[in-house]
């Protein structure tokens, strides 16, 4: 008997979970790389510098870790960067052999603006959900992710990122 809630074999490609996850994450991605398009990022360059910028990491190694990628993608990734001066390395004074990464003040320009922007893509992505529906959907991504890392389920990751959140109509500009 098998208890579990996904069945291998009875269920087409098409509706499978799996393919569920994928096709959002590629439909989230496409519209993603359209809206940073016009700073000079793609979508995976955005997760590099809102990392950089909230300081959750400094150097590639801590980058490929958290990104999970492997360090030459990483390195091919921060290579088009620097190019396009977002980001800066430099070796570490104590420890030559580690490469610090910081961003230009073209990269925080970008950052700054770009918790707007992933606020507006989610926002038309969740079109036609309602409050609570976003909710299960987070707690229950969050519980996969969970199952996968071993982890407990992460809070609402929708909730700010690196700490920033928007303005209040009250707080005005500064």
């Amino acid at each position: 008997m098998n208890d579990s809630p996904h069945r291998t074999g009875e269920t087409p490609i098409e509706s499978s979970l799996g393919y569920y996850l994928a096709k959002a994450r590629e439909v989230f991605l496409e519209r993603m790389d359209r809206a940073v398009k016009p700073l000079g990022l793609t979508a995976p360059q955005v997760g590099v510098v809102m990392l950089l910028w909230c300081g959750r990491a400094t150097t590639p190694f801590e980058l490929s870790r958290v990104m999970s990628y492997d360090s030459g993608s990483m390195t091919r990734m921060l290579d088009r960067l620097e190019k396009k001066g977002f980001i800066e390395r430099t070796r570490s004074e104590t420890d030559r052999r580690i490469v610090k990464l910081e961003l230009t003040p073209a990269g925080r320009e970008a950052a700054s603006q770009l918790p707007a922007l992933g606020k507006a893509v989610l926002n038309e992505q969740l079109h036609g959900f309602s409050a609570d529906e976003v909710a299960t959907l987070v707690n229950l991504l969050g519980r996969f992710i969970a199952n996968g890392t071993g982890a407990q389920a992460p809070g609402n990751v929708l909730a700010g990122v690196c700490g920033v959140r928007e303005k209040s109509s009250e707080e005005g500009d500064e």
